[in-house]
């Protein structure tokens, strides 16, 4: 049996031992096949767009505008649509300031009593009965014009950061064979924008690079061009790779199949359609879900037909795991949560203006839309340039000791060789 040694005995008292903490319940590093589903990505921004839709009250917008914005910047990767988060903060700004324009030129039915200034007023003939130009600007007319514009401001920050997260090209992938003709044009639509944000940064880097000025109306001008010239190219370049793969071609169905395909799909969107109107509208809530449900599942009876009529094959197509669940569950739970708060207490979520009083953040609501930064903790960490991490190098040799080692072996020629193995 061998003694317990001593712990001061044969320790350096320089070493020092390094413990890596070990990360149990943390999210995984993305690979190809662990990649979050692109739908998830969508559906958890739609979820905050539902939320944001719900209410104008500007502490709760700012809340979800950070929510979105944190999990983009926690999550997203290197490629080209991946950087037009900033473009859509920035559209939201313009569109703040435009609905504060349109409030100060084209006066607002919200009466108020505070007049902050008086423009000269252009009169209008009878027809245009409820418009002004210029008049009197209130406070409250600019507070409610700063709430409204604020609202879509954060619908257009939602989409952005869909756009930002979620993979054009695997999200096209994942749509049902019905729709990938129509997926096709809304996913090129979808990439127009990132990627002319894209050919406008590199513009005006290499303007940049050769000393020529990147700003006002002869820069824009300059840069414009290109833009567009690259877009043309872009466009002729999927044109023809879509015509190299043989898009568009359909098979063979019967009639039958074709025209019962037809009425399903029609049918189940006009459902959907009567269901949500008896939803929103008072006197329909009765019938309204009922409808909506079966109009759904006509809806995708029909999309399962009609895919019968694509040919096309999925290679290695995404999976729908437990994280996809969570992150879109998150979206939905926030969704949820400001749509039954928006019904319970509607003075929160909508602060009025008349009077002209400062808006109160509701506690509950702001923790729901908290649930929206799961993604930044269950979603699987980008690597760098949003592909997965380089191989560590490999470990220097280390020198061999010094002193007596066995004496080396001389290299034998291959003809010594031979001719041994021969005798």
């Amino acid at each position: 049996m061998t003694p317990p040694t001593s712990p001061h005995r044969n320790s350096n008292p320089t070493a020092t031992t390094t413990r890596t903490p070990t990360r149990r319940y943390a999210a995984p590093e993305a690979r190809r096949g662990n990649a979050l589903h692109a739908g998830a990505w969508w559906l958890w921004a739609l979820g905050l767009a539902t939320a944001a839709s719900r209410t104008t009250n500007p502490l709760l917008l700012g809340l979800i505008i950070a929510v979105a914005g944190y999990v983009v910047a926690a999550r997203r990767t290197a490629a080209p649509w991946a950087r037009s988060y900033a473009a859509f903060l920035k559209l939201g700004l313009f569109v703040i300031g435009l609905r504060l324009l349109f409030s100060v030129l084209l006066g607002s039915p919200i009466p108020g009593t505070h007049v902050l200034f008086t423009l000269p007023e252009i009169p209008l003939p009878a027809w245009a009965q409820g418009i002004r130009l210029g008049g009197r600007v209130t406070a409250e007319q600019l507070v409610f014009a700063f709430y409204d514009g604020a609202k879509l401001a954060a619908l257009l920050v939602c989409v952005g950061a869909a756009n930002a997260l979620a993979n054009p090209a695997r999200l096209l992938k994942s749509l049902p064979a019905a729709l990938y003709e129509a997926g096709v044009a809304v996913v090129v639509a979808m990439t127009f924008a990132p990627n002319m944000v894209a050919d406008v940064a590199r513009l005006r880097t290499a303007r940049r690079l050769r000393g020529r000025p990147t700003g006002g109306v002869k820069a824009v001008l300059q840069i414009g061009l290109p833009v567009l010239e690259g877009a043309l190219e872009r466009s002729i370049a999927i044109a023809a790779s879509m015509d190299a793969r043989g898009y568009g071609r359909t098979a063979r169905v019967p009639p039958a199949v074709r025209h019962t395909t037809t009425v399903l799909t029609l049918g189940g969107l006009l459902g959907m359609c009567a269901g949500t109107y008896g939803l929103l509208a008072a006197e329909g809530a009765a019938y309204g879900l009922p409808v909506l449900l079966v109009g759904l599942a006509l809806a995708l009876a029909g999309l399962r037909l009609g895919g019968r009529r694509s040919v096309r094959t999925r290679y290695r197509p995404d999976r729908w795991g437990v994280r996809a669940w969570l992150v879109a569950g998150s979206g939905a739970a926030v969704a949820a949560a400001l749509v039954y708060a928006s019904g319970a207490d509607p003075q929160a979520l909508r602060p009025g203006v008349v009077p002209l009083t400062a808006p109160v953040l509701p506690l509950w609501p702001a923790a729901a839309v908290m649930i929206g930064l799961l993604p930044a903790v269950v979603a699987p960490v980008p690597g760098p340039a949003g592909g997965p991490p380089p191989a560590p190098p490999p470990a220097a040799p280390k020198p061999a000791a010094p002193g007596p080692g066995p004496t080396p072996r001389r290299a034998v020629p291959h003809y010594e060789q031979r001719k041994e193995a021969s005798q």
